[in-house]
């Protein structure tokens, strides 16, 4: 059994970590690099940085923390956030990403997800999916949640994946922040459509809802932050639970 994994998610905005609830209220809570370092020290798998700001400045903000940060750590690093081009994907990747999260840009123009995985390799490539759920079903946002696109979240995964998304990185903006635990309906509906790894994201609260998202839900990993930012738990707590319940994970620090 392939082993499953914790990523800490880091929100970038003005070159600092940030936090807030559904996408709103945001509080500073450190340094990137240094959080990142930390968080791979105790166990983390993976890192992910996104730029919520998302401009042109912001961007080459994140990118030089971005390069101060891949200097110490060991663990793969995802940058998303305001990632518009294959030009983009590449800088993000010098700067010392190991994958690349694109979201309001797939969504605007969806052959970017294939020119990216034919270029880097699908690997690199990951779709970031914000969803809400309206009705029985759920509809993809851009712009950091703010903007309804039409598309269904389910179908406009599977596109992901048929176009080289290597990854989903699935984000229910409902949940987000709000401790009460993933979205696990979203979670299972787009783990059981597509044949690419989904990553749960927005809802942990504690250690037994990454458990959830896994066991019933078929996620591949689980996203976390708020609750690690505010030692709620750590991820050393995580993945006791994890094993505990008979997942295979990687050993924590």
């Amino acid at each position: 059994m392939l082993a499953k994994r914790v990523i800490v998610c880091l929100d970038v905005q003005d070159g600092r970590v940030v936090k807030g609830t559904r996408f709103q209220q945001l509080r500073d809570v450190g340094d990137p690099a240094e959080l990142a370092a930390a968080y791979e020290r105790e166990g983390a798998d993976e890192i992910v940085f996104l730029d919520i700001a998302a401009s042109a400045e912001a961007r080459a903000t994140l990118l030089d923390v971005a390069r101060r940060t891949a200097e110490r750590l060991f663990i793969p690093l995802t940058i998303g956030g305001g990632i518009r081009s294959v030009g983009d994907v590449a800088m993000a990747l010098r700067a010392g990403a190991d994958k690349v999260g694109v979201n309001s840009a797939a969504v605007a123009r969806p052959e970017l997800l294939t020119q990216a995985a034919e270029q880097f390799g699908s690997q690199c490539v990951v779709a970031s999916i914000d969803a809400k759920r309206q009705g029985s079903a759920w509809e993809v946002f851009v712009q950091g949640g703010r903007r309804a696109t039409g598309r269904g979240a389910i179908e406009w995964a599977q596109e992901c994946a048929l176009r080289g998304a290597g990854e989903i990185l699935l984000t229910s903006i409902d949940r987000d922040g709000a401790r009460t635990g993933y979205d696990l309906d979203l979670m299972r509906a787009v783990a059981g459509a597509v044949d690419v790894p989904v990553i749960a994201s927005g809802g942990a609260g504690q250690p037994g809802h990454v458990v959830e998202a896994i066991i019933e839900a078929g996620a591949d990993a689980a996203l976390v932050a708020g609750i690690l930012h505010d030692g709620v738990t750590t991820i050393r707590q995580i993945k006791a639970a994890l094993a505990g319940a008979g997942i295979a994970v990687r050993s924590a620090a």
